[in-house]
């Protein structure tokens, strides 16, 4: 497996991975039935963000993660990211990959600390990667997430310093 930057010709590869993700309805809030640009445009971070793929040897697409500063100004020392791993790729340490990196990165540039907005508390297998990864769980909001299972449930907001 290959993690490289995102070139704007992945958008096709990346797309049906990131409509069966939210049309799962499990872990992201974005909206259902995007085309690909509107994809791209939530997507596709610019600088001084990244956007990254996990491409298997063959070169299909796995998953993807973008990362970037959580806020501007005077937040901007604290980094953020977002993963999408294809349902095929799952539990074969793609997710794993796409954070190490994200963490390799986020140290390079300079950041204080990462943190994670809204991961759903009902994703076991996210969190339990994250805090194997050095996260902790800082809150949860209740009921913040739709779930398309498990209806209204919590999300953790999670930190690790750098």
């Amino acid at each position: 497996m290959l993690i490289r930057d995102a070139h704007p010709d992945d958008l096709a590869a990346f797309a049906p991975i990131f409509r069966a993700v939210v049309e799962d309805g499990e872990t992201y809030a974005y909206p259902e039935g995007l085309e690909n640009d509107e994809i791209g445009a939530l997507w596709f971070e610019q600088e001084p963000g990244r956007t990254v793929v996990a491409v298997h040897d063959d070169g299909s697409l796995l998953g993807s993660a973008k990362m970037g500063p959580n806020r501007p100004g005077r937040g901007a020392h604290v980094a953020t990211a977002s993963f999408m791993v294809g349902t095929a790729a799952r539990g074969k340490g793609v997710g794993r990959a796409l954070g190490e990196e994200m963490l390799r990165w986020a140290r390079e540039q300079g950041y204080a600390a990462v943190q994670f907005n809204a991961v759903v508390e009902t994703n076991t297998a996210a969190v339990r990667l994250w805090q194997d990864l050095g996260f902790e769980v800082l809150t949860t909001v209740p009921a913040a997430f739709e779930s398309r299972r498990h209806g209204r449930v919590g999300l953790h907001v999670m930190h690790r310093p750098l």
